[in-house]
């Protein structure tokens, strides 16, 4: 691999771009300047490049490519998967323990059993804006590791929680450790994988959630069979804590906190696994903290139109995720067979939300997928509203359930529609805090618009989802068109700046679709010299002003001052 070193990337990340005409800030444009960066570090990935490839773009054939790939796939992503599945089964242990008598055993009344569902995410809210500097600061992999280890201990501690003031109590410091994992792992999606292949692992890991609804319902079930001085809910806490503090020291010794650090790659593989994320834009991690960074993503529009995002979609998820279980037992089932009928809601789930980012990516857009995704939340609702409870209907009850559990599918694209719209590492830490206090808030106020005196119709949660539901298709063609504006800003930028309008970006590209199209430049390329010999012009091909972006990729800029970044609908 060694003399592949030192030649561009043909394939993978095409040939380098020549040296910008000026990378000086027009006249009345605040956003765009190489100044911009003046005082800040450069990500450590420039730094790594400098030392191990003096600087140059190495070359990453398809095959290099895809087994780097597969080996981030095999270490990472199976860690992501396991704790994500372990958040997803503490946080149903709630819904899990109601059905087995823990609201009667422990007094709850009125809406205690609801705040017991929404203080998690409000600790998630207070958590958020600390967490975001703590995320640019420290470690990622190892910080993670520890919050995983202090919330499995608490969730073990809830068994010893008799009263609503203990459960209040240990569900709050539930939420407080638990609040990194979702913002983490966007950050870690983030620097592993390019944009193309971000959106399918997203929605891999919050997948997970769906098979917690299957696998965590069949689990319960025989944990409630168990005979014990122990009550049915309190097993259940105690073998799942357990459980996850066992596994955070899996997470420790085995998740790296960037692919520089990475044990199981070789030097060489190091290279070719930051090369591969150039065409991102995004940059992989400073640990810097940049406060230029955290004013534009304030004052940048997309940062609200994610949190309204997100804060939409989780209203309904809070809701359902709380008081799933008891709607379902509203159809006129007993408590075994409502944990049962849960499962199929778990594969819907998983399904949606792994077809739902396939789709995205073979399309290459996410705000007309999410769109198209809120179509069977909002039949289900209309179907639980307008269905009897007389026992006549469950089948239609069940399918109308069945259809809301799509809504899960939503969360992953908002993520990546996000994350692969935002740059630099403070910006993206900053942006994630803003996306995930807006869904912590949608979270805390889902489960108050259900409440026992409102079964078993529970009729002001569902026309609330369903409004929330048609707001979503509004924002997202809102958020769509000012995705379309930003694009044609940057190009008029570049222009101004004496570049290419126009960007070749492969970041969205499979490896088949880089080369077919390199080797249709090329062709394009050899007929236009042709052409120009006949002429008598050697000025140049007809490709030249087509720029291909990437000399700025690690300079730790954000979307708004890369006029090289593309933003993905």
């Amino acid at each position: 691999m060694g003399s592949d070193m030192a030649s561009a990337a043909e394939i993978e990340h095409g040939p380098p771009p020549p040296p910008p005409a000026s990378s000086q800030p027009q006249p009345g444009n605040n956003n765009s300047s190489s100044n911009d960066n003046d005082g800040g570090g450069q990500d450590i990935a420039a730094s790594f490049l400098a030392k191990n490839a003096a600087g140059q773009r190495i070359t990453v054939t398809p095959a290099d490519s895809a087994r780097v790939l597969r080996r981030i796939d095999m270490v990472i992503l199976p860690i992501m998967l396991t704790v994500y599945f372990l958040q997803g089964l503490d946080k149903a242990t709630l819904a899990y323990a109601s059905v087995f008598g823990l609201i009667d055993d422990t007094g709850l009344v009125g809406d205690q059993y609801g705040w017991l569902g929404s203080i998690v995410y409000l600790a998630q809210l207070v958590m958020q804006p600390p967490l975001a500097w703590l995320l640019v600061r420290l470690p990622i992999a190892k910080f993670t590791s520890l919050m995983v280890l202090f919330w499995g201990v608490t969730l073990a501690c809830m068994a010893a929680s008799h009263n609503f003031g203990g459960l209040l109590a240990t569900r709050f410091f539930l939420g407080v450790f638990e609040a990194s994992v979702a913002p983490s792992f966007v950050a870690i999606t983030q620097m592993w994988w390019r944009r193309r292949e971000q959106t399918v692992r997203t929605s891999y890991w919050y997948a997970m959630n769906g098979i917690t609804n299957m696998f965590g319902s069949l689990i319960t079930y025989g944990l409630g069979h168990i005979s014990s001085k122990l009550h049915s809910y309190q097993i259940i806490f105690i073998f799942f804590g357990l459980i996850t503090v066992a596994f955070s020291f899996v997470m420790f010794a085995f998740m790296p906190d960037s692919p520089i650090e990475a044990k199981f790659l070789s030097e060489d593989d190091k290279l070719i696994a930051v090369e591969r994320l150039r065409m991102n834009q995004m940059g992989v991690v400073s640990r810097e903290w940049r406060n230029d960074h955290l004013k534009e993503t304030l004052l940048d529009p997309k940062s609200w139109l994610w949190f309204v995002l997100l804060c939409s979609i989780s209203i309904p998820s809070g809701g359902i995720s709380t008081f799933g279980p008891l709607i379902v037992k509203t159809f006129g089932f007993d408590q075994f067979q409502t944990i049962l009928f849960n499962i199929p809601f778990g594969f819907v789930q998983l399904v949606a939300t792994v077809g739902g980012a396939l789709l995205a990516q073979k399309l290459k857009m996410k705000g007309q997928v999410i769109i198209w995704l809120c179509l069977p939340p909002i039949a289900g609702c209309v179907m639980l509203m307008i269905l009897p409870r007389d026992g006549s209907d469950r089948a239609a009850l069940l399918a109308g359930y069945y259809l809301i559990s799509v809504y899960p599918a939503i969360t992953p694209l908002i993520y990546s529609w996000a994350s692969q719209n935002t740059a630099g590492d403070t910006k993206r830490k900053c942006t994630n805090a803003i996306l995930f206090i807006g869904q912590s808030t949608g979270n805390v106020v889902g489960p108050l618009l259900y409440t026992q005196a409102d079964a078993p119709v529970y009729e002001r949660g569902l026309h609330s989802n369903l409004a929330l539901y048609v707001l979503i298709i509004l924002l997202c063609m809102v958020g769509t068109g000012y995705l379309k504006w930003l694009n044609k800003n940057h190009a008029k930028r570049r222009v101004a700046m004496g570049k290419s309008a126009v960007i070749v970006d492969t970041s969205l590209d499979s490896p088949e679709e880089i080369a077919a199209a390199a080797a249709l430049r090329s062709r394009e390329n050899a007929d236009g010299s042709a052409r120009g010999a006949e002429e008598g012009d050697v000025s140049g091909s007809p490709n030249e002003d087509v720029e291909r972006p990437g000399d700025r990729a690690f300079e730790n800029l954000t979307d708004l001052q890369n006029e090289e970044f593309v933003f993905v609908l």
